[in-house]
């Protein structure tokens, strides 16, 4: 049986973190005093201190033998659960510069490096492979609490957002959402406006994230009646007026403009089958455009980074969020294996996006110098199959089996790094051990756990979709279990009874519903 965990944010097992890190911190400092600013050393030379400070955050009534040389994880001498060493040790390479960012990265490091052991056992029921199993009943409770008791007077601008994490989450746990068709219904039509498009809570200007938000929620609870209360040629006007003369889109009329709203903006013109064309009065018809897609992937293109990762707008700050957007986006429009090479620096993407999983967390983070994020889990995590369908061309179900590159990240760091540091033990998941769970993270966390365990081909099978105009390539895509194990080639991390439901790798909801928008909105003639 498994034993609920008392412990509190502000401490970490019993005892508080910030002392220990002062300690590193005062190590730390005077090693950087006797050294040239930015040397870097050994962990060899000077880690082993700190290391022996973050152990001794574990109670030794919890942790009954931890080897620092073999860097191995016994628990009692006779039920043994060896973890690599990849995620039972600091890194052996350490910036002796002392800052607030390296601080919190090792307060961070220090939460995760118990987890990672198999001493955890009284929080969670253990898999065969010593890894927490996952804590379905309770995230599931997690989620419907969430989607009925919500604090709205916090998320009043979000509501739409709140839907459709926890439908997402519901989803991928194997829940029936058709029980929440009538009160998603009740909740939505308050907040479309006449002039098209949904804000994010009644009475709310008009924004393509909360619309967004609202269009996968629509196709997750199904049914016509459901699709049918978007006012698609509202929403085709409304979205004309987003569209920019640098071929990008804004957010809201009036509002910022960024990636985000390229790839909110296709997706919904995608599942919900709106002209390609732009509207007679679209602002963007003065600079020469008549499509939705003009001058689009060069907008997006030009929002790669120096770094090799890609910003919300041109010349700002790289984020993975971004670059799933863009990605995204782009594989709607087009082939993976032929638009995406052709638009952005894709070793240079690789190099950037390889960098964002950290041992020995196992996590994403989510930009250059920041700490792990579960979030992360699918935003950078969500970037890896449609990188390796540029990278692999199209596929079939028996080609997947040889296919050239896979792998392009750890799946065992991340599925190590949500079973262990993620789960709250009371139910739903977080951002990182020190932080609380909120259906935000539960969803991407869920989605990015998905992701482990299933390959995601492009099929480059037009039929298959049987989509108009040109933008079905977003549904020639396909997804297969893994069943050999993870890049070791050993058994996988995860039994049968922690298996989860796939999601669409560019719209992130269920593969179904996303075949039965699309046919819905096929069969019509115009709006």
């Amino acid at each position: 049986m498994r034993v609920k965990s008392n412990r509190s944010k502000v401490t970490f097992r019993g005892r508080r973190v910030l002392p220990v890190q002062q300690r590193l911190r005062g190590s730390a400092e005077t090693a950087f005093e006797s050294s040239h600013p930015g040397e870097m050393t050994s962990v060899e030379d000077t880690a082993p201190t700190a290391l022996d400070e973050l152990v001794e955050l574990i109670p030794r009534v919890s942790l009954e033998y931890l080897s620092l040389q073999e860097n191995t994880i016994t628990s009692n001498g006779t039920d043994e659960f060896p973890v690599p060493e990849l995620f039972t040790s600091l890194p052996p390479i350490r910036d002796l510069l002392v800052t607030d960012t390296s601080l919190s990265q090792d307060e961070t490091a220090g939460h995760c490096l118990p987890l990672h052991t198999s001493t955890n056992r009284s929080l969670f029921d253990l898999n065969p492979q010593g890894l927490p199993r996952l804590n379905q009943e309770d995230h599931i409770q997690f989620l419907n609490d969430a989607i009925q008791n919500v604090a709205y007077i916090a998320y009043d601008a979000v509501r739409p957002w709140v839907v459709y994490w926890c439908l997402t989450g519901l989803s991928v746990l194997g829940e029936d959402l058709e029980k929440w068709r009538e009160r998603v219904l009740e909740s939505f039509l308050p907040m479309q406006n006449p002039s098209g498009g949904f804000g994010g809570g009644h009475g709310q200007t008009s924004h393509v994230a909360p619309s967004y938000a609202v269009v996968l929620s629509l196709a997750m609870v199904g049914s016509s009646e459901s699709l049918d209360v978007v006012d698609r040629r509202a929403l085709w006007r409304w979205l004309g007026e987003l569209k920019q003369s640098d071929g990008g889109f804004r957010m809201s009329v009036g509002g910022e403009e960024d990636v985000r709203g390229a790839y909110c903006a296709m997706t919904i013109v995608s599942l919900l089958a709106i002209p390609l064309e732009l509207p007679s009065n679209a602002p963007a018809r003065a600079s020469g455009f008549t499509s939705f897609l003009d001058g689009l992937p060069e907008y997006l293109s030009r929002c790669q980074t120096f770094e090799g990762g890609v910003s919300g707008a041109p010349q700002t700050e790289a984020h993975g969020a971004y670059a799933f957007c863009v990605l995204a986006c782009l594989c709607i429009l087009g082939p993976p294996h032929e638009i995406i090479p052709k638009y952005l620096d894709l070793p240079l993407l690789i190099s950037w996006l390889s960098a964002r999983q950290y041992a020995p967390e196992g996590g994403f983070s989510g930009r250059t110098n920041k700490l792990v994020d579960g979030c992360y889990s699918h935003w950078v995590g969500g970037c890896w199959p449609l990188i390796e369908a540029a990278l692999n061309g199209p596929q079939t179900s028996t080609s997947t089996r040889k296919q050239k590159i896979s792998n392009l990240y750890s799946k065992e760091g991340l599925t190590r790094y949500i079973l262990s540091c993620c789960q709250e033990d009371s139910g739903g998941l977080r951002d990182k051990p020190s932080a609380y769970p909120d259906a935000y993270h539960s969803c991407y966390v869920l989605a990015g756990l998905s992701s482990t365990q299933y390959y995601n081909y492009f099929t480059g099978d037009s039929d298959a979709a049987g989509t108009i105009d040109s933008l079905d390539s977003a549904l020639r895509w396909a997804s297969s279990a893994i069943c050999r194990g993870y890049e070791s080639g050993h058994e996988r991390l995860v039994d049968a009874g922690d298996d989860l439901a796939p999601l669409h790798p560019i719209f992130v909801i269920p593969w179904a519903a996303v075949e039965e928008c699309c046919k819905h909105f096929n069969r019509k003639t115009g709006f």
